[in-house]
């Protein structure tokens, strides 16, 4: 969709883009992120020509944007940036309808988008439609501003810093109307921001900048689980995945080899084998690892003969998790089928780990510990 091929940008003697190699696949939401002055919102520029590259190519459906006309190009993209834009002279209704009605839509057409778009903002068209931008809060400018950028239904959509001027809550309230209008409606949305927990909430991937050159550029799970540098990591903020616990999965809290058994072993054979490795269950595998069923302290104790096989009194109705479940998804579900251990396997139904109660609350302590430490 968007494509930047070894494009840098010189002011003067400086360097301020260096050989930017970047692909935005249509649909996403890309979070370009960095410190002031990294060049991020140089970046976003460059996309619609208010910057021109110093070299090399910046493609949008496989076309050089330098051949493209420049007011047609810049026409079909939505722009939002912090100030809103908004023209103070013209209505709510004329400043949405303005690129519109140059392109000379259809006057009904245009009329019908503008009340749509308000609505899908939580502005009532009625209501806000006629006034002017002075006499709305700046939550609202904001809102109308957005509106605006998705007025000519265009495929990419550009965002400076669009939320930064705004209160705590305006700001959130804003990030999840921008969040629902994607899933609705699925433009190219690349997004200048420079708080984290702002991209974590909305990108697809995050592109971190530092000095001009791409660092990292990932989903924001990757980045969170893996960062490729130091940079990276502070520019993150130490045990930043614990504020984001819908990026940890299953899979990185499991204990990784849980005691197992094979179904064919003997009652006696369980005891020994739970005795010796300080558990009161023990599940059940196949020869091929897949997961059949558990034996706990209870089974054991309803038994009265030693000699029998684990297969014929385990419990085969378990309650398990996939490897790719999320750690609230995990807990949500200890908590409601009243669980004190939850055994994970891969889509296949092959075991892969085992989430106990304590090993949760061991994992979680620990986190909450290193966050005190690091205040």
């Amino acid at each position: 969709m968007i494509e930047f091929r070894n494009v840098s940008k010189l002011s003067g003697c400086k360097s301020i883009i260096n050989n930017m190699n970047l692909k935005i696949e249509k649909g996403e939401i890309v979070i370009l992120i960095g410190p002031s002055g990294c060049g991020k919102t140089t970046t976003l520029k460059m996309i619609n020509k208010l910057i021109k590259p110093s070299s090399g190519e910046i493609l949008i459906n496989n076309k050089n944007i330098e051949s493209e006309d420049t007011i047609k190009l810049r026409r079909n993209m939505g722009y939002v940036i912090q100030q809103t834009g908004l023209l103070p002279h013209l209505t709510v209704k004329e400043n949405i309808e303005l690129i519109p009605s140059l392109e000379k839509v259809h006057a009904e057409k245009i009329a019908n988008r503008t009340r749509e778009l308000l609505n899908m903002v939580g502005m009532d068209p009625d209501e806000y439609m006629n006034k002017y931008p002075n006499e709305l809060s700046g939550g609202q400018q904001q809102r109308v501003g957005i509106t605006r950028a998705f007025a000519m239904d265009p495929e990419v959509i550009l965002m400076d810093e669009p939320f930064s001027a705004l209160d705590p809550v305006t700001r959130n309230q804003l990030q999840d109307e921008v969040f629902n209008i994607q899933q609705h409606i699925k433009k190219t949305i690349v997004f200048v921001t420079h708080d984290m927990n702002e991209a974590l909430k909305l990108a697809d991937r995050i592109c971190i900048i530092e000095n001009g050159s791409v660092v990292q550029y990932d989903t924001p799970e990757n980045i969170l689980k893996n960062p490729a540098n130091d940079f990276v990591k502070n520019f993150m903020g130490k045990n930043k995945i614990w504020n984001q616990p819908e990026f940890i999965k299953a899979k990185d809290i499991m204990i990784k080899n849980p005691v197992k058994s094979s179904g064919e072993r003997t009652l006696l054979q369980a005891i020994s084998i739970m005795k010796t490795n300080h558990v009161d269950s023990l599940l059940i595998v196949n020869d091929k690892n897949t997961l059949d069923g558990i034996i706990t302290l209870k089974e054991i104790s309803n038994s009265v003969d030693n000699n029998i096989k684990l297969k014929d009194i385990m419990a085969r109705q378990l309650i398990t998790a996939y490897e790719e479940d999320s750690i609230v998804d995990v807990i949500e579900k200890i908590e409601k089928e009243n669980v004190s251990n939850i055994p994970i396997t891969d889509k296949k139904s092959k075991l892969v780990g085992l989430i106990t109660k304590s090993s949760l609350l061991s994992v979680l302590s620990t986190q909450l510990l290193n966050k005190e430490v690091n205040k």
